[in-house]
């Protein structure tokens, strides 16, 4: 597959799309972010990298680092992380209460606000250094030293943290978060505020396009079995109310997020990340969903 020129046809193709969409408002810091940037890369298993645009500027990875904080979880509690969320798609806002209270506490899965409080919660509960663990885990698997939290972000977002807030604690009045409430929504913001470039993203999502080989970064370790549910889920719930249409039009297992990033893998053949402030209604980068669904056309590669 040639993919230099299927990146350069999809860089070409999304400029039309320049200007249209939002960037997120709700966090200030994310207001302030250059809408005009548009970043691709995609890395191959056996180490190929076609990358266009601003692929080598960092931006805020918001949501996408609950994927980490999946593996991490994952890898501490086994199956048994499943009896504090479920693995379903929400049908509804990334930050709904309604379905919260309905479901008694329970989040819907992983990648709904609820669904990373809680893990956020695993996380410190068994970690004696949340933050520099988590950051040290994403450096292993992104391969990259200098990653950092952004810590103006996290500021930024918790000065505006009023459903968050609300969220965690219908969470803690239904049982489902152990600790104390300002020290999970303050190593919660940390990780959204992760900043990385689309090559450092697409080098971070690379094991989990690879079943063949142990996932082992900074002692996080998961088995194969358990990568190939981690995909399932970010097929199936990584994209919140718009998962469905996501894998319809794309075929991948992804996860997007708020700041314009999205990161996505074809098993056994490579990971790629796109990046685009500008947002459609669902809170998904525009230009990214386009971005990856020429990319599945033009190469005639996804799951299905």
């Amino acid at each position: 597959m040639d993919y230099k020129s299927v990146i350069d046809s999809i860089f070409a193709q999304v400029q039309d799309l320049r200007g249209k969409g939002t960037q997120a408002t709700y966090i200030p810091a994310l207001a302030a972010v250059n809408p005009e940037h548009i970043g691709l890369c995609l890395r191959t298993l056996d180490g190929q990298v076609y990358q266009a645009g601003d692929a080598q500027v960092r931006f805020s990875l918001q949501s996408i680092s609950k994927v980490f904080a999946l593996a991490m979880a994952f890898s501490m509690q086994g199956d048994s992380l499943w009896t504090r969320m479920g693995k379903e798609p929400s049908g509804a806002a990334f930050n709904s209460l309604i379905q919260l209270e309905l479901e008694n506490g329970i989040p819907r899965n992983p990648f709904i606000n609820a669904g990373a409080l809680v893990m956020a919660d695993v996380l410190i509960k068994h970690m004696p250094q949340p933050e520099n663990q988590f950051l040290d885990f994403v450096r292993s698997v992104s391969h990259c030293p200098t990653i950092n939290f952004n810590y103006g972000v996290a500021l930024s977002e918790r000065s505006q943290a009023y459903l968050n807030t609300a969220i965690a604690n219908l969470l803690k009045y239904h049982g489902n978060i152990d600790g104390d409430i300002e020290r999970v929504l303050q190593f919660y913001f940390l990780m959204c505020s992760v900043e990385m470039s689309c090559e450092e993203l697409s080098q971070a999502f690379l094991p989990f396009a690879d079943h063949t080989r142990p996932f082992d970064y900074n002692g996080v370790r998961l088995t194969s079995s358990q990568v190939k549910r981690m995909n399932a889920i970010m097929q199936t719930c990584g994209f919140y109310d718009e998962a469905g249409e996501f894998s319809f039009l794309v075929g991948l297992p992804g996860k997007s997020g708020v700041g314009g990033g999205i990161a996505a893998i074809y098993p056994g053949q490579y990971a790629v990340a796109v990046w685009s402030p500008r947002l459609n209604n669902k809170g998904n980068s525009l230009i990214g969903m386009k971005s990856l669904e020429l990319l599945t056309t033009l190469t005639a590669q996804s799951i299905f």
